[in-house]
């Protein structure tokens, strides 16, 4: 996913999006140890999902931050 489509979901959806992700990391993992994985770029491209995850919801934290110091 590109972060764009990160930031048009809510919080909610982002944190359950990481959810998903990192049980598919771990099924990728535990594949590659016996030998069964396909496609070996698939553990890559998740863990840049995750990231690219966590920075659209670290960046909403900071400006939610960043609003309320304003209001004060």
């Amino acid at each position: 996913m590109k972060a764009k489509e990160f930031r048009d979901l809510s919080n909610n959806e982002i944190e359950a999006k990481i959810q998903g992700f990192k049980e598919e990391l771990f099924n990728l993992r535990f594949q590659q140890v016996t030998k069964q994985l396909e496609n070996p770029k698939r553990i890559s491209m998740l863990k840049k999902d995750i990231a690219k995850a966590k920075t659209v919801l670290a960046q909403r934290e900071m400006e939610e931050l960043a609003a309320a110091s304003e209001g004060e």
